[in-house]
């Protein structure tokens, strides 16, 4: 009877929740805090996976593209974590949003091919942290996808600046490049676009 009990609840956890994703963040985070050090805030980190047939698409030869931006939750999960980010921000009451991503997809990564994605906080500015990543295919260290990320800070009315003095008071500012400067004047642009469109909705 208890095992009916178990089993039924466990099915309806997996029909309501994406279960899966849950416990790989927090085998991610105790993975990290058990066996791997802190690191500095401007270190590249990696995390590891592999393409099975539920990240597949529709041809089912590779994986699909939704994929690759779920994979960057457990990437960030990590580098929060231990760099230190993720415990001053919730100490000051604040949490952190995924702003926006920019992919560029280079080669697909095969069924059932392994792969490690790398994360690096490469700028940041008044109220956003911006990671690039990396997915790097091991059987031939080939990069297949590379993701910029806007993280944005929220809850709190504390400059990042700060938070990254809490943390390490020596790191610089990296410059940032090319790519990025590009990208961030392209979410400029965006924004722009739809205040004026917000604004003239509020004229009529």
């Amino acid at each position: 009877m208890i095992s009916y009990f178990v089993l039924t609840c466990i099915t309806i956890l997996y029909l309501l929740f994406d279960v899966n994703y849950f416990l790989r963040i927090i085998f991610t985070i105790l993975y990290g805090r058990q066996f791997q050090k802190k690191i500095k805030l401007l270190k590249k980190i990696d995390i590891y996976g592999v393409c099975l047939t539920m990240d597949i698409d529709l041809f089912m030869k590779h994986m699909n593209n939704a994929r690759y931006v779920r994979e960057l939750d457990f990437a960030r999960f990590s580098y929060y974590d231990r760099s230190g980010i993720y415990s001053v921000i919730s100490k000051k009451g604040g949490g952190a949003v995924q702003g926006a991503t920019f992919s560029r997809y280079r080669r697909a990564i095969p069924i059932f091919s392994m792969y490690k994605v790398t994360t690096q906080l490469i700028y940041w500015d008044d109220r956003n942290f911006y990671l690039e990543h990396e997915f790097i295919s091991l059987s031939d260290n080939f990069v297949r996808a590379v993701v910029l990320s806007k993280q944005s800070v929220t809850g709190i009315k504390v400059p990042v600046s700060e938070i990254i003095a809490e943390i390490d008071p020596t790191v610089v500012r990296p410059t940032p490049n090319k790519d990025l400067e590009l990208w961030m004047k392209s979410m400029e642009e965006s924004s722009n676009r739809y205040k004026k469109t917000t604004n003239d909705l509020k004229t009529k």
